[in-house]
């Protein structure tokens, strides 16, 4: 097992994520732990195409890209973050897990395996 299959392994059990992945920005499938009945490419396409929608909105409005994107529905919060400069992390959890709960295991993922990524 990679070093970083290990970290995400980690990070789920720290968020108690349903699904956690980290995919590149064009949707290629780096490492994931997703659900059995997820397809893991439509999945990561599809998360790296919000990420991607969410940069053109904000650029055509004349303000830098995020570096994050929250889907908060009833039953999951969504969220996709950057890490590094190719890739991106999706992270799925209960709706009564605070982002702001999560927000500093999610930060220390990033920074650790960004520099495995770029």
């Amino acid at each position: 097992m990679t070093a970083l299959q290990d970290m995400v392994r980690a990070l789920r059990d720290v968020t108690k994520a349903e699904a956690i992945a980290v995919i590149n920005r064009d949707g290629g499938i780096v490492v994931a732990d997703l659900p059995r009945t997820v397809s893991p490419e439509t999945f990561s396409i599809m998360c790296a195409a919000i990420l991607g929608a969410g940069m053109t909105a904000a650029t055509e409005l004349g303000h830098d890209a995020p570096h994050r994107v929250l889907l908060q529905s009833d039953d999951a919060t969504l969220v996709i973050q950057e890490v590094g400069r190719r890739a991106m992390l999706v992270l799925v959890v209960a709706p009564e897990r605070a982002v702001s709960e999560i927000d500093a295991a999610i930060s220390r993922f990033a920074k650790a395996a960004a520099q495995d990524l770029d």
